[in-house]
């Protein structure tokens, strides 16, 4: 599942190196944290959140086979 979330993420945003992704699995819940470039915050999020939104929706309908519930956050990486 974690390919497909780096596929759609990756296609829309343009710093690809600074994306990082956390992931944590406890039993059937499964947490991915997506840290991306303030640049690309608006690029993957999409206008209203319609990117962020359909992303979430494939990853549910996927995870229905794997029996898991996945939790997708995006955030913005700090300034340093």
């Amino acid at each position: 599942m974690l390919e497909l979330v780096k596929l759609v993420v990756e296609t829309f945003a343009d710093n690809k190196g600074a994306i990082n992704y956390d992931v944590k699995e406890d039993g059937k819940n499964v947490d991915i944290t997506i840290t991306l470039d303030p640049s690309d915050m608006g690029k993957v999020i999409g206008r209203q959140g319609k990117i962020a939104k359909a992303l979430r929706t494939l990853v549910r309908a996927g995870s229905l086979k794997e029996n898991k519930k996945y939790n997708i956050e995006i955030k913005e990486k700090d300034a340093e």
